[in-house]
């Protein structure tokens, strides 16, 4: 199986949020997730954004999970480095 770390939406119309989780690449984008890591919170303050857990994302890259464009942007903004 191969993992991917990506956003999965939830929230309401013009009213989204997102968590950071680790999904089967091949799954579907609301699907079934296998860990959550985090949330993405667009509409929050800027400090307020973005929460991940650290230890728990450099595990799954490490195990071989890719991270998608715009987590690794989210993670950037952050100071998170790969």
């Amino acid at each position: 199986m191969s993992a991917a770390i990506r956003l999965k939406r939830f929230g309401t119309k013009k009213r989204p949020y997102y968590r950071i989780v680790v999904m089967d690449k091949r799954s579907a984008r609301d699907g079934k997730a296998i860990e959550e890591l985090g949330y993405y919170h667009p509409i929050e303050a800027a400090d307020k954004q973005i929460l991940f857990d650290a230890g728990k994302v450099r595990s799954w890259v490490e195990k071989g999970a890719v991270v998608s464009d715009t987590v690794r942007d989210l993670l950037n903004k952050k100071n998170f480095s790969l």
